[in-house]
């Protein structure tokens, strides 16, 4: 959750590659396994189609359905 709320609040970059790369604050992030699981399973993106190196980070439909039902609960 504390990487899709980054992520949200606009704190976080990612490399487009196969295996995305999760940045937060300009760090790498020490979960990759869940960066690149979330990135799989559709619930971030970069923000930028067809780039190279590191690019913002965007939340998909998915990403933010899945905020907004963790701040009702």
């Amino acid at each position: 959750m504390a990487m899709l709320k980054a992520v949200a609040e606009g704190r976080a970059q990612m490399s487009c590659s196969c295996e995305p790369d999760l940045f937060i604050d300009g760090f790498a992030c020490c979960d990759q396994m869940t960066a690149h699981a979330l990135a799989h399973g559709g619930y971030l993106r970069p923000a930028v189609e067809a780039a190279t190196g590191l690019v913002p980070a965007e939340l998909t439909d998915a990403g933010r359905a899945v905020l907004e039902v963790t701040v009702a609960a």
